[in-house]
């Protein structure tokens, strides 16, 4: 497969690896975008996958609440940041947003086909294509999640004016304020930090396998490159990697993070949860946590004039 100077151009944005590397790395996988970054992984070039963390498409995330119990989150995304401070395209989404902790729907296919709470002469959908026509900009609902927690409390924290939304779901047997901002301040540590994971038990095999061929490929690279003389064998690496994953998998698990407001520093979010549930005679847990961030895995497409017409003109692949 031929590989053309457009798609190292997206490699390299969304890797940050060289030009010369991005290309050498499309060569060698016949121009696969995604083996192209695990190859890029592999040989140490890119240290973590920015691909589908790359914020780039427009828009805002929402959270209607119901009560403790019940809540939802939505992204809808726009093609400029300034239809995204539009208050008409505002007022859409916290509409989406209210539509989505009334709804019962699974999917997204069956939620664009509800009645639209505003105006049950219309869907969901209609709706979208009127506010469309009205912002002359192309729109879209993209997703949502409703939560709702069956023993406990659903916690909401909105950052940045509706650029990241969270949702916490907890057990608790005991509901106060205090247990309430804990909660809050573990969305906010959502938000800021980003997990994969509640808890490293929630990791699975095939993750972990995942993560440890992609260490050990860099490890065997950074041997081979050491001084004959000085280089390890393969089963020492393996017990070396031992603790690179460990510590991987405490920087994406929630419960194992340091609490960003420890004052000392060392204490996990698991430790503060349990800490305030000491202090108010309360078991809590951490269930489920969503987190929308606006864009979050879109690819923006980059204008450039120059390159669209050397592209029709033939001069790049």
């Amino acid at each position: 497969m031929a590989i053309t100077a457009a798609m190292v151009k997206e490699l390299r944005e969304s890797t940050g690896a060289g030009m010369m590397e991005c290309k050498k790395a499309l060569t060698e996988t016949n121009g696969d975008m995604d083996a192209a970054v695990e190859y890029l992984r592999k040989n140490g070039i890119m240290k973590a996958e920015k691909k589908a963390s790359r914020i780039a498409a427009e828009g805002l995330t929402r959270i209607a609440v119901k009560d403790d119990k019940t809540a939802a989150v939505v992204e809808v995304n726009s093609e400029t940041d300034f239809v995204a401070q539009n208050e008409k395209f505002q007022s859409f989404v916290e509409a989406v947003a209210t539509q989505a902790v009334n709804s019962d729907s699974k999917d997204l296919e069956s939620f664009m086909a509800e009645k639209w709470n505003l105006d049950e002469s219309k869907t969901v959908n209609d709706a979208l294509v009127e506010i469309t026509a009205v912002i002359s900009e192309k729109l879209s609902i993209r997703r949502f999640e409703k939560v709702v927690a069956e023993n406990g409390i659903v916690v909401p924290y909105v950052h940045g004016g509706g650029r990241i939304s969270v949702l916490v779901e907890a057990d608790t047997d005991v509901v106060n304020d205090d247990i309430k901002d804990a909660v809050k301040n573990v969305a906010m540590q959502v938000a800021a930090l980003n997990p994969k994971f509640i808890s490293s038990e929630d990791i699975s095999e095939e993750y972990r396998n995942h993560e440890k061929e992609i260490l050990l490929a860099q490890a065997m690279k950074e041997n081979e490159e050491l001084p004959e003389g000085k280089r390890k064998p393969q089963e020492i690496i393996e017990k070396m990697l031992i603790g690179r994953l460990n510590k991987e998998f405490k920087e994406i698990c929630l419960n194992e993070q340091v609490y960003v407001k420890a004052e000392d520093g060392k204490q996990t979010v698991a430790q503060y949860l349990a800490q305030v549930g000491k202090n108010n005679s309360a078991n809590i847990k951490i269930k489920k946590i969503v987190r929308f961030e606006t864009g979050e895995g879109i690819e923006k497409k980059n204008e450039n004039f120059a390159e669209e017409v050397a592209k029709q003109a033939g001069t790049l692949g």
